[in-house]
């Protein structure tokens, strides 16, 4: 296949498409929101046309890679650069140094896709119903988490990671539930403070090294160890926040429950793995010593989440909140991937944050169609789904089983493979982590079989009885991607970790 190379200096194609990913939604947003409220539809109609351009442009980038490494050519603790296969540099405030810096890598281009899909998907999902405001914010959000993704420059990396704090607040407190003000404003709480601390990260970084280019920071460059354990310290605690993980995470219940069905899908699905993209990302790939260092209380954090996740998950009688409580879980897992330092660690956490995306986001959509048609999430109302919607509840089911990890589908590898490495890792600690994830990988089986008992089992309660058992072309259309793409990935994860020519990690 033709091969196309570049050097960073270069504008072509290539560098187009990468800069269209997040000029695209930018303007789509803003001609959306520029609609009269007379053409409401032709706006959302619009916005889910703008967000499939952005997907379709993600799917042409690996046409034209500049080197011959695969997907994932990532080494954690490695002190060489790590190359992207397509580089875009330009000067953005050049009095001040800064650098409009973007690239794609085998680190973010699943998350780059991933985010791309699931924003049209939503998309999509909005217009059968009303709001041209909510469809804008919801390409404003995709502009913030690609930006991230694709952001090379530390400071750049900030702005992009920031840019998603109002609109996620917006479609919350605007399109969310009774209590949807008082989780908004937990939400923007909680991530304010993670801002504060991520930069005072970065601007240590930055004006210790001279620079915030990821690429000429790859190893550490020429940080101390000192003030690499301290801007560690920070930035681990900011990236806790976003993604979340214990005990950082009381904010996403709340905001998950309140949430509509799309922004939950947005945050569980992307705004979640900002977070653990960054740790890999920022944390481990510029501040390897720093990273050495926390990396035993990094472990330790990864398997009390996993475990306090599955009890919590346990005592839950509201849908949302349950399926909510469960990323704290499976976030643990990815945490416990990239504690171990470990190149198997690393891919099992990119994988684990793939497969979170697909099912998380599949569920949340299940979990709105069922609240909507039932009119309640409680889950003392909605026993026997199976005698009325029995292709609701099939489908649920589906993502349930996936949740928990069964084999041959994509919830299984990021986990168990997050176990593996730590195994590999050695050492009695490491041991006692992966034993205690092993027994939280089973909490988690017991909660989602508790759930399915719970909502599709039993006789149909009055809620349920009234529910209607059709399904509408726009949820067909959110939904089976999704499910296509666990039974994919499920059974092909090289499909995450290797590229189209075949070129092996």
């Amino acid at each position: 296949m033709y091969r196309y190379y570049l050097s960073s200096s270069d504008f072509g194609f290539p560098q187009a498409l990468l800069l269209l990913l997040v000029v695209l939604p930018a303007v789509g947003a803003a001609v959306v929101a520029l609609f009269p409220a007379t053409r409401d539809r032709q706006a959302r109609i619009l916005a889910t046309v703008v967000a499939g351009g952005t997907f379709a442009i993600s799917l042409l980038l690996p046409l034209f890679p500049s080197s011959d490494r695969g997907w994932f050519a990532y080494t954690p603790l490695s002190s060489s650069p790590q190359l992207p296969w397509i580089d875009l540099d330009l000067p953005w405030v050049p009095d001040l140094g800064l650098r409009f810096h973007l690239a794609v890598d085998g680190i973010s281009y699943p998350l780059v896709v991933l985010t791309g899909l699931l924003t049209v998907l939503c998309c999509a999902y909005t217009i059968r119903g009303s709001g041209r405001a909510l469809s804008a914010l919801l390409l404003v959000l995709e502009v913030g988490v690609l930006g991230t993704f694709l952001a090379f420059d530390l400071i750049l990396f900030f702005v992009f990671f920031e840019v998603v704090l109002l609109p996620m607040y917006a479609v919350i407190a605007g399109w969310g539930g009774p209590d949807r003000r008082a989780a908004a404003r937990k939400f923007v709480l909680y991530t304010l403070a993670g801002s504060v601390l991520l930069l005072l990260g970065v601007l240590l970084v930055v004006t210790r090294a001279g620079t915030g280019d990821l690429i000429a920071l790859a190893g550490g460059g020429t940080l101390t160890r000192t003030t690499q354990c301290v801007a560690f310290a920070l930035l681990a605690v900011a990236f806790a926040i976003k993604a979340p993980l214990w005990p950082l995470h009381t904010w996403l219940p709340d905001a998950h429950t309140e949430a509509p069905t799309v922004g939950s899908v947005i945050l569980a699905g992307v705004l979640l793995k900002m977070g653990t993209y960054g740790l890999i990302r920022v944390a481990v790939g510029v501040l390897p010593q720093g990273a050495a260092w926390a990396s035993p209380v990094l472990g330790a954090l990864a398997a009390i989440a996993i475990l306090a996740g599955s009890l919590i998950c346990l005592r839950q009688h509201d849908l949302k909140r349950l399926i909510a409580y469960s990323s704290v879980g499976h976030m643990g897992f990815v945490l416990l991937g990239i504690a171990t330092l470990t190149a198997t660690g690393i891919q099992a956490a990119l994988l684990g944050n793939v497969a979170h995306g697909l099912i998380t986001g599949l569920l949340f959509f299940l979990a709105g169609a069922i609240k909507d048609r039932a009119g309640t999430g409680s889950l003392e109302q909605l026993s026997g789904l199976r005698e009325t919607a029995p292709r609701l509840a099939g489908l649920f089911a589906f993502a349930a089983i996936a949740s928990l990890g069964l084999p041959g589908l994509a919830g299984f590898w990021g986990e168990a493979f997050a176990v593996v490495a730590a195994v590999h890792r050695g050492g009695p600690l490491w041991i006692t982590l992966a034993v205690l994830a092993a027994i939280g990988g089973a909490l988690t089986a017991a909660y989602l079989l508790r759930l399915l008992r719970r909502v599709t089992h039993g006789p149909a309660t009055p809620a349920v009885h009234a529910m209607s058992p059709a399904i509408a072309p726009a949820e067909w259309f959110a939904w089976a991607p999704l499910i296509a793409l666990t039974l994919a990935v499920g059974l092909v994860p090289a499909l995450v970790l290797t590229d189209t020519l075949g070129v092996q990690p």
